[in-house]
């Protein structure tokens, strides 16, 4: 009789602008390679027709510079219910490890907290979106908030390109890392703090660690 076979893992990354999310991801996509991992990366807003639609009228487009908070709610938990079902989900069947650029927990904090909607509102729209699926492990890169924005704005004035998210004020960044911070706390069995303020390699081999202790196959 054939073997059944394993559900994949689903590890997001979580923080707020300028933590060095996506350096860390492409560090622990190289180690999955390595170990003959069958690894799929994901981003939010994205990772579909229908979601790079949606990232680029959300962060890209002057135009949606007035976008009410809740329009913003909306598509993004849109873009994430059509990543979830076209790509997310089908891949864990799979097999697949899934790693992703941001989920369900930026929208409870960047909407909830940093934009100060009704939070149970927010869980609610989260759980019609993602459904059953959601992440195993959540790694929280965490790093003083004017510190971050500051990385974040200079490498988008770098790439020339004007980021909607970013154009927010320091105080909405404190009550983003906040949030973020709370959350770990109310969900410390899913959500794993990293401190992002200290160098590249040490940030990944935090990591590594974190991972090693939770996945045989990863350490074998």
């Amino acid at each position: 009789m054939q073997a059944t076979m394993q559900k994949g893992r689903f590890i997001s990354f979580e923080g707020s602008e300028g933590c060095g999310k996506s350096t860390q991801i492409r560090i622990l996509l190289d180690l999955l390679e390595k170990k003959g991992i069958a690894v799929l990366l994901t981003r939010e807003p994205g990772g579909t027709v229908v979601g790079e639609r949606i990232r680029d009228l959300l962060q890209y487009t002057p135009e949606a510079k007035g976008m009410t908070a809740e329009a913003e709610l909306l598509l993004f938990a849109a873009s994430r219910a059509q990543l979830v079902r076209e790509v997310i989900a089908p891949a864990l069947q799979q097999g697949q490890w899934v790693i992703a650029d941001r989920f369900l927990d930026s929208t409870t904090v960047y909407q909830g907290l940093g934009r100060g909607l009704d939070q149970q509102a927010v869980a609610h729209i989260n759980d019609f979106a993602v459904g059953e699926v959601k992440p195993d492990l959540t790694l929280l890169l965490d790093m003083d908030a004017q510190q971050g924005h500051a990385r974040a704005k200079a490498v988008s004035e770098a790439e020339g390109k004007f980021d909607r998210m970013e154009d927010q004020e320091l105080d909405f960044f404190e009550r983003v890392r906040q949030g973020y911070l709370n959350l770990a706390d109310i969900e410390n069995e899913r959500i794993s703090i990293v401190d992002a303020s200290k160098s590249i390699e040490e940030v990944s081999a935090s990591i590594e660690g974190i991972i090693k202790k939770r996945y045989h196959e990863f350490s074998a």
